[in-house]
């Protein structure tokens, strides 16, 4: 169907050709007139007008059947960021010869729309705000750092709490057996005079003074630390006095003086002894002996006995063996753990066979230099 337009006839096809020419007629010029206006802000802007719809008013004649660009940019509109709409009549007019009147020809209505996308923005956004992003991460990186700083300060603190836990635990653990045994020794005299009691109460006060030692000094071992084969009967003779209702019996075959420290072999042989008793033992057998240069101590007793379970729990600290969920023992669980600690320090190793209500036996294995 021809359009008529200032009273020539052109064809749709001519119509549409028309806006396709000046859009490619305009484009550079359009490019070059938006890069100069946002030279300085250094955005790089794309811009796009677009007929929506042109209606010829005269006849209602609808020109397009579909959007078609007026003006378009050399960079093309992908996301528009901005978009303007509007709606106008255009018209032409000319002057009647007759009355010298002007006189409306033709007139389309025009619905438009304009299109903006700055296509750096992302680019200027970053560049604006790096300051901001650097002293964000200035100041987390200072976060972290005071951070890392107060975590390693606190872990250093607990060791040295746990160091100061450690030791406390360790001499008030030492302390609990003399003066128990001093205790005892003390109701003895009370009742009747017994010359045998003050060589036990000799050795537990030079017990003491040895546990008082190591309070006041960080090595409190001797430089040459030894035990004599009679050291280990007194060990028993000692728990035999302490412990009268309990029937502790040693079979020493040392004959030969040893190179560990007299007081750790104590503490080994009365913890495990007092274990036993603490746990139902009536009757309790430690077995001495060397074999090539390995030091055996086996202490066997007929107490409660340990589940299997709780076999691999038995030698950490503060654990102690439960009963239907019940404690029914004293103490702090530091016993084994102590045991365990000695044994390591000589390099040696220790074996617990158990049967619950029948017994527990403890094999231990030190080596040592002859």
């Amino acid at each position: 169907m021809p359009i008529i337009f200032n009273n020539k006839k052109i064809s749709k096809k001519q119509f549409l050709n028309y806006f396709n020419e000046n859009r490619k007629k305009s484009e550079r010029q359009l490019s070059n007139y938006i890069d100069k206006n946002f030279e300085k802000e250094n955005y790089k802007v794309a811009t796009r007008i677009t007929y929506l719809s042109i209606i010829y008013v005269p006849d209602s004649t609808k020109l397009i059947d579909k959007p078609i660009v007026l003006f378009e940019t050399i960079n093309k509109v992908n996301k528009p960021g901005i978009s303007n709409t509007g709606k106008w009549e255009t018209s032409s007019t000319s002057t009647s010869g007759e009355t010298n009147k002007l006189e409306k020809n033709d007139s389309f209505l025009i619905k438009s729309q304009t299109d903006f996308e700055i296509l750096n923005i992302n680019y200027i956004i970053f560049k604006e705000l790096t300051l901001l992003i650097l002293c964000c991460i200035a100041l987390l990186l200072s976060v972290l750092l005071l951070y890392i700083f107060t975590v390693k300060n606190l872990i250093i603190q607990q060791k040295q709490v746990e160091i100061l836990h450690t030791v406390v635990d360790n001499i008030s653990h030492e302390f609990k057996t003399p003066i128990a045994t001093l205790k005892i020794a003390s109701k003895t005299l009370k009742k009747e005079y017994n010359q045998e009691i003050f060589p036990l109460i000799d050795r537990q006060i030079s017990r003491l003074e040895d546990l008082m030692l190591q309070l006041h000094a960080e090595e409190s071992e001797d430089e040459n630390p030894s035990i004599q084969p009679e050291d280990w009967d007194f060990f028993i003779k000692d728990l035999a006095f302490t412990y009268p209702e309990a029937d502790v019996q040693m079979n020493n075959l040392v004959v030969k003086e040893l190179p560990f420290d007299k007081k750790l072999m104590e503490t080994v042989i009365k913890n495990l002894c007092e274990n036993s008793v603490k746990y139902g033992a009536s009757k309790i057998n430690v077995d001495l002996k060397t074999i090539q240069n390995k030091f055996e101590i086996t202490v066997s007793d007929n107490g409660n006995g340990i589940e299997q379970k709780e076999l691999k729990n038995i030698f950490e600290k503060f654990y102690r063996i439960q009963f239907n969920n019940i404690h029914n023992s004293k103490g702090l669980g530091l016993g084994l753990f102590f045991v365990k600690k000695i044994i390591e320090k000589y390099s040696g190793k220790i074996d617990v066979l158990s049967t619950v209500k029948e017994g527990t036996t403890f094999k231990i294995s030190i080596p040592y230099e002859g």
